[in-house]
Order: C-alpha cells, then structure tokens, then sequence
C-alpha cells in the first residue's frame, strides 16, 4: 500500500520520521495507533521525511512542529508552507528530557565538544551555561544521531544531547539526567500524508498558512477579525518570511475546528476570496487526554443547537 492509495486508508504500511533509531521523532510514531503496524523508514531530516511523503516513497510521515522552549521547528514549517502538498493527519505531544552522554569512562569535566541538533541545544541553555560553558556546539541532524556518532567516535571529551533511549541503544553513560531548561519540556509532533483530510470528532484543530494580499496598516487585524466575528479560537500565530520579498510574512494559524465545521469553512472561505491567500495544512484530532469528554460534550451541544434550531424553523409561516 503506497502512494495515493494509502492516503485514503486510516492506517499507513510505511511511514518515514526522523532518524536515526531512538529519536523523539520515532518515540512519537509509536505512540500513534495507526502508524503501530507500520515499518517505520528513517530519514536524515524532517524536510527529506516530508519530500518522501510528497514524492510517495512512504505513506505518511512522523515530523516536529513545535517545542515548548523554542517555539515552531523552522524546517517542518517551511517545507510543509512552501515546498509540498501535504495535510497533517494526526498530532501527537511528546515529553522531551534530554541527558549529556558520553561513552563508558567520560566524565563531565572532560567534555569539550557537545552534540546534538540545534533546537536541543536551545531547550539546554542554562546547563550549557552552567555546566559546559567552554565546549564546543557541533550541530546533528538529530539528537540520537548525535548519540551515535560518539559511540563510533569512542572519544571521552565528545559528548550528545539526547533522550535516555539513545544512550541504551548506542552504549552510552548519562553523565548528566535531564538537562532540559524547563520540566514541563514538550514537542508536538505531526503525522503528514498526501490529500486525506480525516472525518471531524468534536476535538478538532485545523492549521492554515495565510498570506497577507498587500502589507497596509491593519491588514493582520483583518485578517484576525475573520476569526473573532465567528468566535473561532486561534490557538497559535506566528509569522515566517513569506519568500516573495523583504519584508513580506506570511502567518501560521492553530484554530480550534474542523474545515467540516461551516463556521470555519466560512472563515477560510471569506479570508481566500477578500484578504488573503490561504493554504490549508489540514483538519485533525486534536491532542489531549480529555478528547473523548470534549468529543462527547460537543455532539451533545451540536444536537441541543440542530434541535433548537429546527424549532425555529418549524415556526415560520407558510
């Protein structure tokens, strides 16, 4: 199953993530009940995961969105505005602690060069402050690719960045336990396929890139408003160089809903026909442990709404 044809199914047979073996990234595929049966493909980086997607080598795949401590992860965003055509299936929120390793015999001391890929390095600032403040920062394409590369490199003075999981799988000593500036550290990670939009729950969040029509005064406010007169929550906004000249931004939108909902509908509809250009990056269930009471509390409130509604209707005269 490939191709456009696993994009129509629920479950995926090969879903590509961010590799090497004890990433984040595939810590979080396996936690996604349809990507359980799945051969998991590693990829060097989210983009090249997301061009696999685009170009159907795999069915799905597993990227980082956004950190707590760093914000949204540029490479994802950007391949995912600019580059493919691809609508984000599922979300998943991953606690991330990471830990220094360094091979058997490695002391902290003796550390002076440090690995791991940029956003680790931002989510450990004050203990590479503290800590390590005179070794070198050497960039991986990820935090278990970091951790592999000491254990080939068998040098006590070069150490990773990476989770508990990479340390076992590679053999390596934590010479420092989670090193994270903030305990409450979390990734958000997406499972991406071509075109499937799946069915609404109840528990939606949908994702859009907007692109301002021309850079005026107020122009941002108009296009909030479109949100605000529906009463829709924008869970997230920031912006990114839009890539059609200096100063130009487009605008990355969380929003509580579903494309199915007509209230959204109608917002995105009148932000592509009068403000603004709009690419839809998809409908999804939303994460959260409390989805099956928000879900239930929804349709009972959709039902009340149809119910007094009808009412109405039935009231107008012939």
């Amino acid at each position: 199953m490939t191709g456009s044809s696993a994009s129509n199914a629920s479950t995926w047979a090969r879903v590509g993530y961010l590799g090497p073996e004890a990433t984040f990234c595939e810590q979080a595929a396996r936690s996604l009940p349809a990507v359980s049966a799945a051969e998991l493909v590693p990829y060097p980086s989210m983009p090249e995961v997301l061009f696999a997607v685009h170009a159907g080598e795999v069915d799905a795949g597993v990227v980082a969105i956004e950190n707590a401590l760093e914000g949204m992860v540029n490479a994802t965003v950007d391949t995912l505005t600019f580059e493919v055509d691809l609508c984000i299936q599922h979300e998943v929120v991953v606690p991330v602690s990471l830990d220094l390793l360094g091979v058997p015999g490695a002391t902290i001391d003796g550390i002076e060069t440090v690995m791991s890929m940029p956003v680790a390095f931002g989510q450990c600032r004050k203990f590479l402050h503290e800590s390590l403040a005179f070794a070198v920062e050497r960039v991986a394409d990820s935090t278990a690719g970091a951790a592999q590369l000491v254990a080939a490199a068998q040098d006590p003075t070069v150490a990773a960045l990476a989770n508990t999981l990479a340390g076992e799988r590679y053999g390596l000593t934590s010479l420092a336990s989670a090193v994270e500036d903030d305990s409450e550290n979390v990734t958000r990670f997406v499972l991406v396929a071509p075109q499937r939009i799946p069915a609404p729950t109840g528990h939606d969040k949908t994702t859009v890139v907007v692109f301002q029509q021309a850079d005026r005064p107020g122009s941002l406010l108009a296009i909030l408003a479109e949100f605000a007169a529906r009463a829709i929550n924008l869970t997230r906004l920031e912006s990114r160089p839009a890539r059609s000249g200096f100063g130009d931004y487009c605008f990355l939108m969380d929003l509580e809903g579903h494309i199915a909902d007509e209230v959204v509908a109608d917002a995105l509809r009148s932000l592509h026909a009068e403000q603004a250009r709009c690419k839809f990056l998809g409908s999804y269930p939303a994460a959260g442990s409390d989805g099956a009471e928000v879900r239930a509390d929804a349709t009972t409130a959709q039902r009340e709404a149809a119910a007094w509604i009808d009412g109405l209707r039935r009231r107008i005269a012939d």
